[in-house]
């Protein structure tokens, strides 16, 4: 039987960040709630920054990496958003121009909340495994964008609004889907879904979200459970505890991922409070680093935090980690697969760390200006020039760095401009 998995992984956390500390302080956040969120920084997406922006970003690298005769296997790319940008043209088509890909491949945009990168990788999966094409390649691309906007008639937020202003992030991620999956051999047929009706976060309107925390949070414990319990059924003598080294999780922030893990582990095992923290430490929190500096980046935060565990992780012999997806509405899904010390050497080519490290400080001054014109591109919006010195230095300090950005919408047509 055919291997399929992940041959290449990389992520693009934005140009610009956010110190949340500095934000809570800023807004006046109760400290012992803040605390909770286990947030350091957020990207900020620019004016000039959308989907389609951070989808090349991250996806470029990887294309670069590939030999002329690789890169026309590409046959399938799919986007992973619900941050759309039109009703009909997906982001998939912008990005294929801007990657230059084969015109012989299929393109289309996947939408399910924060769910959408896993739909987009079982399908890319399913597409190496059913050989319709021996040897294709597919690209996934899970790339999503918060945006705050001021209402008009007052700058007054929310207590719900202010909380979640610290852990809305920007970012993307790009994975590539082949026959050697170097980097995560995805485990094929282990894997529990379930999904139902519930109305926990939604978009009702495409600049805003709405929702019910708690009810969202809920949704999301039930969801952890009954896909594990799915997967238990399918995989013969899986253990929560023993049979993953790591674990991955959707992570809108990263409070949520330890009372995640700790009600698994209070249900799964027997150990006690002192013991759950150390397997959370040693399995999970090497999946939450790059989760706690870009921040809850919807369809592709799961694969942010895989990215991160296969970073951050000690590969020193090949060991399984464990995925659970969720994204509101809702669908749910636990999968895994297989990381080597190799895989762990090609992922790190990427060098995803250092690029979080490279990106524009922002103080609290210029993220208000942001912040406030965050209205210059919406959903629909006809024509506008973007001015790339609104906040002079930031793409000056990109010197050196090829990044894709956007330049202006004429007649609806988004024109993008290397720089």
């Amino acid at each position: 039987m055919v291997s399929a998995g992940v041959e290449a992984m990389n992520v693009f956390g934005g140009t610009a960040y956010l110190n949340v500390l500095q934000l809570a302080k800023h807004r006046h956040l109760d400290p012992t709630r803040f605390e909770n969120l286990l947030m350091k920084e957020k990207a900020v997406a620019l004016p000039y920054e959308d989907p389609v922006t951070f989808g090349v970003n991250a996806a470029k690298p990887i294309i670069d990496s590939l030999s002329e005769a690789e890169k026309n296997r590409i046959e399938l790319l799919i986007t992973c958003s619900e941050s759309g940008i039109d009703f009909g043209k997906s982001l998939s088509t912008y990005i294929h121009h801007y990657l230059g890909l084969n015109r012989n491949c299929r393109l289309f945009e996947i939408k399910q909340a924060c769910y959408s990168g896993t739909a987009g990788l079982q399908m890319a999966v399913n597409f190496i495994l059913s050989q319709t094409s021996p040897g294709a390649k597919a690209l996934v691309i899970a790339s999503d964008i918060s945006r705050f906007l001021v209402t008009e008639g007052g700058d007054a937020l929310s207590e719900d609004w202010s909380y979640a202003e610290p852990s809305a992030g920007a970012g993307g991620v790009a994975i590539l889907v082949g026959e050697k999956p170097s980097v995560f051999q995805v485990d094929v047929g282990a894997s529990g879904y379930y999904g139902y009706e519930v109305m926990d976060t939604c978009r009702p309107v495409p600049d805003s979200e709405a929702g019910d925390a708690d009810l969202s949070l809920m949704s999301y414990l039930d969801c952890c459970e009954q896909t594990f319990l799915e997967y238990q059924k399918r995989v013969h003598g899986v253990d929560y505890r023993d049979t993953f080294q790591y674990l991955a999780f959707h992570t809108p922030f990263g409070g949520m991922v330890k009372g995640a893990h700790r009600t698994m582990m209070r249900k799964m095992t027997k150990i006690d409070r002192n013991q759950i923290e150390a397997d959370f430490i040693q399995r999970v929190k090497p999946g939450m680093t790059y989760c706690q500096r870009v921040g809850n980046i919807m369809g592709a935060t799961v694969l942010l935090s895989l990215a991160s565990t296969i970073d951050q992780g000690q590969f020193d012999s090949p060991k399984r980690v464990g995925c659970f997806s969720y994204g509101s509405g809702c669908c749910s899904e636990f999968y895994s697969g297989i990381v080597t010390a190799q895989g762990q050497e090609l992922q790190r080519r990427f060098e995803i760390e250092r690029n979080l490290d490279e990106r524009y400080e922002l103080s609290m001054d210029e993220y208000e200006t942001l912040f406030k014109g965050n209205g210059a591109v919406r959903f629909g919006t006809r024509n506008v020039k973007l001015d790339f010195q609104l906040i002079p230095g930031i793409v000056d300090d990109c010197s050196g760095k090829q990044r894709l950005y956007l330049e202006e919408i004429s007649e609806f047509h988004r024109k993008y401009k290397w720089v």
